[in-house]
Formats: C-alpha cells, sequence, structure tokens
C-alpha cells in the first residue's frame, strides 16, 4: 500500500460514517503559547473541544501535519520522527467510547486486515479520584480482543490533559501492533521499550474537567479525540522493519546517496536516516504559509538546530558542499501533490537553506578557530576540558565527534564524561522551559486571552489601514498577560505608525462595537473581502468574526462580545522578527 492508498481509505472510512474531512492546519499553532508546533490534531480544534460550533458539524476526519522535537534523540530508530502526518478522527459531544473504539476495531483489522492477533491495547487503571474505565476494556472484548491483550496502566501511560491547570481531560486507550519480537521479561508490555510493542493508533476519551481544587467533574460535551501515525501503519501494512523503508523515504535515502557517494549501510544507518527525518522536517517548516526561517528563539531556533544537525551529518559523509537544497527538493517533489504549499514556497525554502548553510558554515569555521587556539595550549597526553569541549558545542554547534577528532590528530584527550554531564544539564534545562511553556495550558480560553485574541484582529486591521492592504499576518501568540503578532513588513515601523495604530484599535474599543459571527461558505466569505489568514486550512463552512467598521476575518474563536469589554490596548513593543517579517507586542487593560 502506498501513502496516498492510506490517507483516502483513512478518510473515506470515516466519511461513510458521517465525518467531514477539514484540511490540515498549519505546523504553527494560532493563538497558542504552551506549544511551539502543532503536535497533535487537537491543537487546532481545541476551541470547539471546549464548546464552540465547529461549522463543519460534530463528527470530523483530518491528516495533520504535526512535528515534535521530544523525541528528537530516538530519530534514527525503527518508528520515532520528528515531522509526521497524524491521521484522525473526531466527535465533538457526539458518539463516544462504543462507537470509537468499535470504528478503530474495524478499521485495523477489516480495512487494514491486521490480524487480531497481532494487537494489543492499553486502557486506564483508575486512582482514588478517577474510576477504572473497565467500559473501554468490555468494548475491546465484545469486538473480538482477548483479555491477555488488554493492558491496564496509569496516568503517565494512559491518561490526556488537561493541557493546563484546569480543563477537559480523560482517559485513553492506546493500540499497539505486537511487532513478533519474544517477550524481553515477564512485565514486558505495550509500556515496554524493548521493541516488541509499537504503538499505533490513540483514541483520548475527554470526560472529566479538573477543577481548581484538583477533583474532576465531568463534562456535558464528551469528546473524542484520535491519532494514528501515518508512517508507521503504513511500515506495518507493508511487512517492513522500520518507516524509512516506506516511499517516504526510500527517495529521499537514494538522493542522499547519489549526492555523497556513500551506500546506505548498517554502520551509517543512523546517519541517513536522521538526515531524511530532519530534513523533511526542516522543508514542511520552511514551506509552511506562516513562513518562519532559522532564528536564535523559538520555532526558528529549532529550525535551526535540524539544519545545522544535518549540515553536520553530511560532513560526517564526507561532502563539504551544500547538498541540503537537492534534498529538499526531492521532498517538494514528493509531497508537493498532497501539500500544495511546499510548491507555492519552494524558492522561499531553497532560499532560506542555502543562506543558513553559508551562515553555519561560518560558525563552523570560527569553532575550528576556536577549538585551535584551546589545543594549542595542550601537550600530547593532555586532556582538554569537559566544559571548554561544551562550550565548543554550545556556542559555536561544534559536535563533539569533531572535538574528539581534531585532539585525536594532536594525541590528546577530551574529557568526554564531564561534558556528557554539561550536556545533560543543558538537555534538562530545555525540557524543563519547554515544560514550562506547556503550562500555560492549550485550553487557556480565560476571559483575559479570548479579549488579546479579539485585539489581535483589531490590530491587524489598524495595520492594513496605516500600512496598505499587503500587510497580512505571519502568525500570533497570546497568553494571559499579552498578545504578540506577527505580519508581514520589510522595515521598522516609524513612532507615528505605531501612534496611529495604537489610535485606531481604541478608537474602535472606545466606540463599543458588537463583535458578530456568522457561518459562510469560504466563497462568500472572500466575496465579502474576509481576511483568511492561510485559506488552505478551511473547510467547506467556515466562521467570520466581524467588528463593523474595522475588521472581518475567517477565524475560529472564541471572542469577546463586545470591544469595549478590551478597555484599552497598549503596544509595549515593535521587533523584526525574521527576514520581510515584523512583531508586535502589545496589551490590554
Amino acid at each position: 500500500m502506498k501513502a496516498n492508498e492510506l490517507r483516502k481509505m483513512y478518510v473515506e472510512f470515516f466519511e461513510k460514517r458521517g465525518h467531514k474531512e477539514i484540511n490540515s492546519a498549519s505546523l504553527l499553532p494560532d493563538n497558542d503559547p504552551s506549544v511551539l508546533f502543532t503536535t497533535a490534531g487537537m491543537h487546532p480544534l481545541v476551541p470547539y473541544l471546549l464548546g464552540e460550533k465547529h461549522p463543519q458539524g460534530k463528527r470530523l476526519v483530518d491528516i495533520q501535519k504535526c512535528v515534535r522535537t521530544c523525541d528528537i534523540d530516538e530519530v534514527g530508530d525503527d518508528t520515532h520522527l520528528t515531522f509526521f502526518e497524524m491521521l484522525g478522527n473526531w466527535s465533538l459531544g457526539d458518539y463516544f467510547k462504543e462507537e470509537s473504539i468499535t470504528m478503530s476495531y474495524l478499521f485495523l483489522t477489516e480495512y487494514l486486515n491486521i490480524p487480531v492477533e497481532r494487537l494489543a491495547v492499553t486502557v486506564f487503571e483508575g486512582n482514588s479520584l478517577v474510576p477504572r474505565d473497565t467500559e473501554s476494556a468490555e468494548i475491546w472484548i465484545r469486538n473480538g480482543l482477548k483479555k491477555e491483550q488488554i493492558y491496564f496502566y496509569g496516568r503517565d501511560e494512559n491518561w490526556w490533559g488537561p493541557a493546563g491547570k484546569t480543563g477537559p481531560c480523560g482517559p485513553d486507550t492506546e493500540i499497539f501492533y505486537d511487532m513478533g519480537k519474544e517477550k524481553c521479561g515477564e512485565n514486558c508490555g505495550p509500556a515496554c521499550s524493548c521493541g516488541k510493542y509499537v504503538e499505533i493508533w490513540n483514541n483520548v476519551f475527554m470526560e472529566y474537567n479538573k477543577n481548581e481544587d484538583g477533583t474532576y467533574s465531568e463534562l456535558l460535551q464528551k469528546n473524542v479525540d484520535t491519532g494514528m501515525g501515518l508512517e508507521r501503519v503504513l511500515t506495518i501494512f507493508n511487512g517492513y522493519k522500520n518507516v524509512y523503508e516506506t516511499e517516504l523515504f526510500q527517495p529521499i535515502i537514494e538522493k542522499i546517496e547519489s549526492l555523497t557517494g556513500v551506500n546506505y549501510t548498517e554502520e551509517n544507518k543512523n546517519t541517513f536516516r536522521i538526515i531524511s527525518d530532519h530534513m523533511r522536517a526542516s522543508t514542511f517548516i520552511l514551506g509552511d504559509p506562516k513562513g518562519v526561517t532559522p532564528s536564535n528563539s523559538e520555532q526558528g531556533y529549532i529550525l535551526r538546530r535540524l539544519i545545522r544537525r544535518t549540515i553536520r551529518l553530511v560532513k560526517k559523509l564526507g561532502v563539504n558542499s551544500n547538498i541540503i537544497c537537492s534534498i529538499a527538493e526531492v521532498i517538494i517533489e514528493n509531497y508537493g501533490e498532497i501539500y500544495s504549499e511546499l510548491v507555492k514556497n519552494k524558492s522561499f525554502v531553497l532560499e532560506q537553506l542555502e543562506k543558513e548553510y553559508l551562515l553555519f558554515s561560518k560558525t563552523l569555521d570560527s569553532g575550528l578557530k576556536m577549538a585551535e587556539r584551546y589545543f594549542s595550549k595542550l601537550e600530547e597526553g593532555n586532556s582538554l576540558s569537559g566544559d571548554l569541549a561544551f562550550k565548543l558545542y554550545d556556542t559555536f554547534g561544534f559536535p563533539i565527534e569533531f572535538t574528539v577528532e581534531l585532539a585525536s590528530e594532536r594525541k590528546i584527550n577530551v574529557d568526554i564524561p564531564v561534558f556528557e554531564e554539561k550536556f545533560r544539564e543543558h538537555q534538562e534545562k530545555s525540557r524543563k522551559g519547554a515544560a514550562e511553556k506547556f503550562k500555560g495550558g492549550l485550553a487557556d480560553n480565560s476571559e483575559r486571552t479570548t479579549k488579546l485574541h479579539t485585539a489581535t484582529h483589531l490590530l491587524n486591521a489598524a495595520l492594513r489601514k496605516v500600512l496598505g492592504n499587503t500587510v497580512y499576518q505571519r502568525g500570533s501568540n497570546i497568553n494571559s498577560e499579552r498578545l504578540r503578532f506577527d505580519f508581514s513588513f520589510d522595515r521598522k515601523l516609524t513612532k507615528d505608525e505605531l501612534e496611529q495604530v495604537e489610535k485606531i484599535v481604541n478608537e474602535a474599543i472606545e466606540k463599543g462595537i458588537d463583535v458578530m459571527c456568522t457561518e459562510e461558505t469560504l466563497e462568500e466569505a472572500k466575496a465579502e473581502e474576509a481576511i483568511g489568514v492561510f485559506e488552505s486550512k478551511y473547510g467547506e463552512i467556515v466562521k467570520v468574526y466581524a467588528i463593523p467598521g474595522y475588521s472581518k476575518e475567517i477565524c475560529g474563536g472564541p471572542h469577546a462580545s463586545n470591544t469595549e469589554e478590551l478597555k484599552s490596548f497598549k503596544i509595549l513593543k515593535e521587533e523584526s522578527s525574521s527576514s520581510g517579517v515584523r512583531r508586535i507586542k502589545a496589551t490590554i487593560g
């Protein structure tokens, strides 16, 4: 089976069961301070999971582009990827566990012909606050699984959410494929990392709300959120041993072979796999309609890290010229039919890769000079301290392999244990930072963030009025303190321009205008000149939020009901975000 066949089969299966297909959203979440990238299909649907009415109805199906960096150190094994496609089906207050589990079972066993005996599932074992999910286990048994194929686990394995301190959450049931390996021990099960079991699908049942006092109450609108990894299922269906054997990766690997003159072997497979994975992720991030560029912060930092790691590994294969653009072209060709934005933004993708290659080449040169300086102070048999080795890595992006190689040429050792300690500390700080970022929560639809969301619409309209209609939103991020709005513009705004923008927004607030919401076809919205940030992500019916006299945008919401709720608007800072993109940070009264 090819990837396109699987995509089509999945969507049609759920369409026949009353689901409406929605398009993949951007890899960069709108108005979501909790994550840098869209890591699951639920991110674009958060307002609807919290009770907003979705224009396409209560049953949805999609194929969502996702990027996850939490498992970046595992990339290169048989299953973990940075970029992947998530097949998802949704119930927004419609069907629940019985239909969800039954449909999943039917698709896997009758449509994909996966033998029932090769499946294993996990279910929430319960705790002092929430009972054991015996209902899901019983449904699996009624469908055909045996008791020994069902495993009960706690919160770490079988509980989702809430994304913030409070909000929707609930148990999940995860579906695994048994790879046929022997159990690694008596307690080997789906939670084991030995490789016997590979997770392929997860059904989340949002049936509780976590309250501020730590208790749980049942939700009035119970939702189902499922996600299945396309690459993993494609691997299993075709009887492959790893995702890199699929048609999604083989052309990339073959291109690397032809560009480097090095064959893909057991010895260098990790290098080939990481290059393939990182270039695929980088190409999709650069090709996203929001146009993120490599930088030293947030999404741009992750992008830069992926590209630079790729460049280092290409050099490890003995190539000192820029071949990453040629690799990206293969990826664009492979995915262009499904994701047209890659073709549309091809020149931008290649231009940014070329820029980053040249910039990093200079950085590597600087690292070499610094390394030479460190080594010149040491004699044969001495050791380069782990602190200095880490400084080369952290400051210059100089890989430890390079440092060890240079040191061995001079018969100098490197204090690897101290380097690894420093590296672990660095990773821990990064993880804590990511965890802190996640604390804000996807479900932070508080009254204040809702008002700030409305303020971004007014800001967008004011910028277009002052600077012209060539201004378009390129991204936004909202937390409880401020809004951050990125827009297309190629120079710093003058003091007068900023004052004009601020004045227009405050004028709209003072007028106390009702915020109107209508549901229209995409064509009707366009005819009314409603602004759509990323048209490809919208369905047949869209929500249009209008602030008469000021703003009209296609948006999922939620919003304030009247502009006077914002009280006042103040621009805190205007700065460059990336090439051709400016950024404004602002707050409300």
